[in-house]
């Protein structure tokens, strides 16, 4: 692999890489001086940190002195650079890895922000030839100037969320990794109850690998039994919050589904089909229908029957129908604003826990 930035004429050039792209770089030991890793997968984006740390260590005799981790939330830019200057100790390498790296569209939440501009300019024109730095990146609004100066002078690579056939690849490669045994009906049922987050999926596997001892097979019947329908629950979740104008609850529930890789417009899909579902069972209700006859038409969450329709009895009509087009209304907002999904649905989520 060439290096994934370089200059022309003053211009960077950058070429995003993705997973694969890393993975043949470093099956081939190409190490770049600077990675930028970002995206929503964030295990697999921590994952490739250590690979990376480790192929850059693998010759050092003292990788205790030659490592060093910098969280930004504890300690500035210019203590992790510095780091990166120093030579390393009987080795050919040193790594500084850079975590909580934050260039938000709400500023007053950077850990790295166009202050740091000319500190940052200096150490990416011309990188420590012996050091490796990972900038490990919580939240990257590319709009920024201070991101598109990361994103065009480093191999910055985008961890996007993976799709349902990754995500089967994986979890059949961490079942073998597992001396475990199952069978493709019973791994798509536990990637469609884990949804995309790799590492609630990845700590499925080690459950059930746990629990199919001594056959070591696992069946279709043991992931129903243990596996709960994570995506679903948190995404209920969010809606009770809501339906209790419980604001803090609802931003709490949010940053979690958000922070395990669900897109914006994917959860405001979720939660649409959930207030639709309400509002269907509120109808229903006020017609004197029966909860057998609700359960056939807007089938009913098994482990939570109950609580929903709790909350479709105590919520009025009307509430759900403004709560539905404010959700159409914000889906407009996310498909033609400049501002970021995920602005949008956390005002969004302000304003549902008022309505």
């Amino acid at each position: 692999m060439a290096s994934a930035y370089g200059r022309k004429k003053g211009i960077s050039l950058v070429k995003v890489l993705s997973r694969q792209d890393l993975r043949n770089a470093l099956k081939k030991k190409q190490i770049e001086p600077v990675y930028v890793l970002f995206g929503a997968e964030t295990y697999l984006r921590n994952l490739a940190a250590e690979t990376i740390a480790d192929l850059a260590l693998k010759d050092s005799q003292l990788r205790e002195f030659n490592e060093t981790l910098v969280n930004l939330q504890k300690n500035g830019l210019k203590n992790a650079l510095s780091a990166a200057e120093q030579l390393p100790m009987m080795g050919s390498k040193r790594v500084v890895t850079i975590s909580d790296v934050v260039v938000s569209s709400v500023r007053g939440r950077d850990t790295i922000s166009e202050d740091d501009e000319d500190l940052l300019s200096r150490y990416l024109k011309d990188p420590a030839k012996s050091s490796v730095v990972i900038f490990v990146v919580n939240e990257l609004d590319k709009r920024r100037k201070i991101s598109k100066l990361l994103l065009n002078n480093a191999a910055s690579v985008d961890f996007k969320p993976l799709r349902e056939n990754e995500l089967l690849y994986w979890a059949k490669n961490k079942v073998r990794e597992l001396e475990a045994d199952s069978d493709e009906r019973s791994l798509r049922y536990l990637v469609g109850l884990a949804g995309n987050n790799v590492r609630k999926l990845t700590n499925e596997i080690e459950k059930l690998a746990t629990a199919a001892m001594p056959e070591n097979f696992i069946s279709y019947e043991l992931v129903g039994s243990l596996v709960p329908d994570s995506g679903y629950l948190d995404n209920f979740e969010l809606t009770n919050q809501l339906l209790a104008k419980n604001k803090i609850g609802a931003l709490r529930v949010l940053k979690k589904v958000l922070d395990d890789g669900a897109e914006p417009l994917m959860l405001l899909g979720l939660l649409s089909y959930n207030f639709r579902r309400l509002f269907i069972a509120k109808e229903m209700m006020m017609k004197g229908l029966g909860e057998g006859e609700l359960n056939r038409v807007v089938r009913l969450p098994f482990n939570q029957k109950k609580e929903f329709l709790a909350s479709a009895r105590r919520t009025k009509g009307e509430t759900f129908a403004r709560i539905l087009k404010r959700i159409a209304k914000t889906d407009q907002e996310i498909k033609t604003s400049i501002a970021t999904p995920r602005l949008q649905i956390e005002i969004l989520v302000c304003e549902l826990a008022g309505v």
